[in-house]
């Protein structure tokens, strides 16, 4: 993170206090457009260093959360802290705010008539009030660490979409931000392009300390770089915590369809199951032959995979549930002395 002055009031004279090990606080946020409510209530905390998505179906008002977070929107009511600071407040400079929390949106949103060098230097000047050569070193310094020094004359239609993107990208990081506010970045790009820019933001997070808040509904983007989730439903906070306690400890009805134990559609009648976690050591045991000789029970496997979250392997087996409940007592005091965790469910 740069060291420039963190604080937000326009006439303010000094710095703020350092770094917490919150960056982000939202408290009992709500957007209402006219009388549509579009979130309602919601609360979440951002710590330096995090990868967190948000995720939800279309419509469940994520893209408006981060719109919310980059006062691109206006709260109806609730607080966003940026370092204990509301940036709410009219005495914030929203610009100022901004260059510390950088914005990537899903259409590149560059000046076409600029070249990719003049489109990373023209906030820098406007907002930061940085020289051209000032302006030009850093964009110089940010494009070379995306890869894409050798097209600085290109203009943005030259370019491939995946390249856009990593202009998108150097252009935030020109402005020395703590924070990455990643609007759907990913969604219009091919899955090999999808890919390198995941790849590419990671190595942000990891090389220069940078925050990065995702907003997807792919759970490619939860697989491979995030270490925290937060999902979103119908404009509420369905849940939130690290990718590995809210897939092993699945408690809303959005987070199952997320992970596939509820189906998309509500029309398809759910049926009862056990579902049943574990980590990649334990996918090498024989748990369900152990199961069905140490139980004499026959076990009807409805599905299971291995899924890399958080960049470990874990899997999940879905089996029909016993319709004695004696037996599904039985079989779930046995996973569960197994180390596995282990829950009743529905699903398709």
């Amino acid at each position: 993170a740069s060291a420039r002055s963190r604080n937000l009031n326009s006439d303010a004279a000094g710095g703020i206090a350092d770094m917490a090990d919150n960056i982000l606080e939202i408290r009992h946020l709500s957007k209402s457009f006219g009388t549509h409510e579009v979130l309602r209530d919601i609360d979440f905390d951002v710590k330096k260093g995090d990868v967190i998505s948000i995720i939800g179906a279309s419509g469940s008002g994520k893209s408006t959360l981060l719109r919310c977070v980059n006062l691109l929107e206006t709260p109806t009511s609730g607080d966003i802290l940026y370092h204990g600071e509301n940036v709410t407040g009219k005495s914030v400079n929203a610009a100022k705010y901004r260059s510390h929390v950088g914005m990537v949106f899903q259409s590149f949103n560059l000046f076409n008539n600029m070249t990719v060098l003049k489109n990373c230097m023209v906030g820098q000047m406007k907002v930061l009030g940085r020289s051209k050569a000032e302006a030009q070193e850093q964009a110089m310094r940010y494009l070379e660490k995306v890869g894409m020094a050798p097209y600085v004359n290109a203009k943005p239609r030259q370019l491939s979409g995946g390249q856009k993107q990593r202009v998108a990208i150097a252009r935030a990081l020109a402005s020395d931000p703590e924070m990455l506010l990643c609007d759907e970045a990913t969604s219009a790009l091919d899955p090999m392009t999808t890919q390198s820019i995941l790849s590419l933001l990671q190595k942000i997070n990891r090389e220069l300390g940078i925050t990065v808040v995702l907003i997807t509904h792919e759970m490619a983007v939860i697989r491979q770089i995030c270490n925290k989730v937060a999902i979103l439903d119908g404009g509420k906070l369905a849940e939130q915590g690290t990718v590995d306690d809210v897939f092993m400890h699945t408690k809303s009805a959005a987070g199952r369809r997320l992970f596939g134990i509820l189906p998309e559609q509500e029309e398809i009648p759910p049926q009862p199951a056990i579902r049943i976690v574990f980590d990649g050591e334990a996918a090498e045991k024989p748990i369900i032959s152990k199961l069905v000789k140490d139980c004499g029970l026959d076990v009807n496997i409805l599905s299971a995979d291995i899924r890399q979250l958080n960049q470990k392997a874990y899997g999940q087996m879905l089996i029909a549930r016993p319709q004695d409940p004696e037996d599904v007592k039985r079989v779930m005091e046995y996973l569960a002395l197994e180390g596995l965790t282990v829950e009743e469910v529905h699903v398709p």
